[in-house]
């Protein structure tokens, strides 16, 4: 069985996704529905982790196989400044939420097979945060978009 390379990489990129959050969040402090929504969805990431750790417990974890890491993706070490600095950042984390999101969908997809009805509870309700948090990156990339491209010089 595979699932543990998975729940090892949703473990990792759930945590990866979470430091990233905090790092937009700080490096973007002026802007406040950025600052304060970034450090809402890190603990999100966060506690998404925690539902995890049972499921991990009974399936174990794989962190260290080959294939993952091609798949597993860099948080941000440092935030750009500026407008397109801002906009370049949250693409970076739309990036990073993509790869957790599509990763929350294969597990699903493990836990359907094995009818694990505690691991499409947690599934179903982390995905969902995650898809919103997906959402709401798109909606603040539109935003700033016009003003980092056109108006910013």
């Amino acid at each position: 069985m595979k699932l543990p390379v998975y729940l090892g990489l949703l473990h990792k990129s759930e945590g990866t996704l979470a430091e990233s959050f905090r790092q937009v969040s700080e490096g973007h402090g002026h802007e406040p529905d950025v600052h304060f929504l970034c450090q809402a969805l890190a603990a999100q990431c966060e506690e998404h982790q925690k539902a995890l750790q049972p499921i991990i417990d009974r399936y174990g974890e794989v962190e260290d196989d080959d294939e993952p890491e091609r798949l597993h993706a860099d948080g941000l070490q440092d935030t750009r400044s500026g407008p397109v600095g801002l906009l370049r950042d949250l693409q970076d984390l739309y990036l990073l939420a993509s790869l957790v999101d599509i990763t929350w969908t294969m597990v699903k997809q493990a836990a359907q097979g094995l009818r694990d009805k505690e691991l499409l509870d947690v599934v179903t309700g982390c995905d969902g945060q995650t898809s919103t948090q997906l959402k709401w990156l798109q909606t603040r990339m539109k935003q700033a978009a016009p003003q980092a491209l056109i108006a910013a010089g």
